[in-house]
């Protein structure tokens, strides 16, 4: 699960990460409208205000939030379904979203879960980026440098916290922290069978 700031760098870390085999993206759901280029279940699942309701009333959301009112929600079963089949799923959430998966009490995604806060090195640099991107006026930049501040007090709720560097620097630092999960000692299902099999 990857949180950060707007302009922190973690968009550009998940398309290169999607572009690997070694995790499965996990495709939100929403109901806005699609914007040009995009595609269903491949970029969100775009539902109607009805499909999400019945989504919510069946608690078959991991989270889910309304932003700049539209729905967004992240669905339980794919996930649950991932890592029962022993593959790692990769979740793009905001701070709020990380918050609810947390206390959402399934002892296999509690598990299951390394979650992972992108910071900028300050201030300043996130300026600097959104600035560069131009896609933003410069209230637009200023609202978001704000959230940004009130997004980076929540860093200590991460078991791990990247400091932006380059696009390869964090692909390397993020690998690296999957290399680490993936190494403890209670994921190694395959040692356990492995053990009882010879035990």
């Amino acid at each position: 699960m990857i949180s950060a700031p707007s302009g922190a760098g973690k968009t550009t870390l998940c398309t290169a990460l999607r572009q690997k085999p070694d995790f499965v993206w996990s495709v939100s759901c929403t109901t806005r409208a699609p914007r040009t280029g995009e595609i269903d279940g491949e970029d969100y699942h775009f539902l109607s205000q009805d499909d999400f309701n019945h989504h919510l009333e069946g608690e078959e959301f991991l989270e889910h939030a309304e932003v700049h009112g539209n729905r967004y929600g992240t669905l339980k079963e794919p996930v649950l379904e991932n890592l029962r089949n022993g593959i790692d799923v990769l979740l793009d959430i905001d701070t709020h979203g990380a918050s609810n998966i947390r206390a959402c009490g399934d002892p296999m995604i509690l598990q299951a879960l390394a979650d992972v806060f992108i910071v900028p090195p300050d201030l300043e640099e996130l300026r600097r980026r959104l600035m560069r991107r131009g896609t933003e006026t410069q209230e637009q930049v200023e609202i978001r440098l704000k959230n940004a501040e009130l997004e980076m007090e929540c860093w200590r709720d991460y078991r791990y916290t990247i400091i932006s560097g380059s696009m390869e620097e964090n692909i390397e630092k993020f690998r690296a922290v999957m290399r680490a999960e993936r190494y403890l000692s209670h994921r190694m299902t395959a040692v356990e069978s492995s053990a009882k099999a010879t035990g």
